[in-house]
């Protein structure tokens, strides 16, 4: 069943099943079938001599149950804060497949790191100085690199891209010296034995992505002629495929990527390194799916507006970059059904007290009635992650599902947090008498 006929289904299944509390009509779905054949995708598009880690990035799916998964998927992790690395060792994710990057690591975080031996890559020449002092000449247990910016330039998105000339992350490739700083880095520390490049983001060109790759091999073949023997063992080409946010296709697919790379970097596939991806969005937004229940309509201007419980909260990205990062929403009745009649332009807003809290701005939909439900699509990465706490309002449960002889079933892998909960994270159980 295509994962659009199953999400149809689970919908109908959860309204039928009156899964959208009453209290805070809002839910999350994954379609744990879906993950599993994206997952798939990418480890078959990737299958070379080359060993492979798809470290999937916890910034995406900050839900440990749907982190577990992926562990017994075979996947990786890539974390990039002390609560990331928490919950992959929580999910059952092994120091060897664990990737830490962050461009603001504490020296605890560094020590923490080293001590766990679980793969690192620095950002910075501050980083590989604290590595040097914590180290005082011993050699760690795992893997340690440097992060490149190869100073690509932007994708279509400025605010996302990673790769541009005066991007905060990794040590720049193009500036004065740089280069040749670099090579001296590594030729000084046998045990820097990887390195790192992400240059991918939501909008940016597979072919500057694979560009990107292509710079740091060269950099690799010049590290090695000038230390005379290979050190780098593995290359971490980070992440950054686009999404298609404008139907239920996966385009561009981990396949056109890899025929980027072949185009541009061939040698990385013929044995020599292991590869590390660090894919986020391009593995679970398909994935996933919104309900809400509508609470009310009104008409303002002319201009239908209808009321429901998914706003900044949930879709921070999309309130505030509309443009950039817009979500496909459908119209469903009371029992499950999308509605098709009646389309007119219309707006759905969310219920943060603020103008631009609209989940879609003048969208031509079918006519939306109080009580009707609103399926936001394509959410399955960062959305269940990125939680908003304007207006105190809770996180909203996720649930996962397959499709499992003919019937949907159902697991938890969030649930709803309380008031109370809430009122506790600000501070609510805190003695602050004097």
């Amino acid at each position: 069943m295509h994962h659009a006929q199953r999400r149809a289904t689970a919908m109908s299944d959860a309204l039928a099943r009156e899964m959208l509390p009453a209290d805070y009509p809002i839910i999350g779905m994954v379609d744990l079938d879906t993950l599993d054949e994206l997952f798939r995708a990418a480890e078959a598009a990737f299958d070379s001599p080359s060993p492979v880690t798809h470290a999937v990035a916890a910034k995406a799916v900050t839900l440990v149950p749907m982190m577990r998964h992926l562990a017994e998927l075979g996947a990786g992790c890539e974390v990039a804060s002390p609560g990331e690395l928490r919950m992959a060792q929580l999910a059952g994710f092994t120091p060897d497949r664990i990737v830490f990057d962050s461009p603001a690591k504490t020296r605890h975080d560094i020590d923490t790191a080293l001590d766990l031996g679980v793969a690192m890559n620095l950002d910075n020449f501050t980083e590989l100085s604290r590595i040097d002092e914590h180290l005082a000449g011993a050699t760690p247990k795992g893997r340690i690199g440097v992060r490149i910016n190869p100073q690509l330039g932007a994708g279509k998105i400025e605010e996302m891209s990673t790769a541009t000339p005066t991007s905060k992350f990794g040590i720049p490739l193009r500036d004065e010296g740089s280069r040749q700083a670099i090579i001296d880095a590594y030729a000084a520390r046998p045990w820097l034995n990887q390195i790192h490049v992400h240059s991918g983001s939501q909008g940016m060109a597979l072919s500057s992505m694979a560009a990107g790759v292509r710079a740091v091999v060269d950099l690799v073949a010049d590290i090695h002629a000038t230390i005379g023997h290979q050190q780098i063992t593995h290359i971490d080409i980070g992440g950054g495929l686009p999404v298609n946010f404008d139907s239920d296709a996966h385009t561009p697919s981990f396949a056109d990527y890899r025929a980027a790379l072949e185009a541009e970097v061939p040698e990385l596939f013929d044995g020599t390194y292991g590869i590390i991806t660090e894919f986020g969005r391009s593995l679970l937004a398909k994935s996933g799916t919104m309900l809400t229940r509508v609470e009310a309509t009104k008409v303002v201007g002319g201009r239908p507006i209808a009321v429901c419980h998914a706003g900044a909260q949930v879709a921070a990205r999309t309130i505030f970059m509309p443009k950039a990062w817009p979500l496909r929403v459908s119209v469903l009745d009371p029992a499950g059904e999308e509605r098709e009649d009646d389309v007119c332009v219309q707006d759905v807003a969310g219920p943060c007290c603020f103008s631009g809290d609209i989940i879609a701005h003048q969208r031509s939909l079918p006519l939306i009635r109080e009580g009707d439900v609103i399926a936001i699509h394509d959410v399955g990465a960062y959305y269940f992650s990125n939680s908003f706490s304007y207006n105190a309002l809770p996180r909203p449960a996720v649930y996962g599902y397959r499709e499992k002889d003919g019937a949907v079933a159902w697991v938890t892998l969030r649930r709803q947090q309380t008031i109370d909960e809430v009122v506790a994270e600000a501070g609510g159980d805190v003695d602050s008498s004097w």
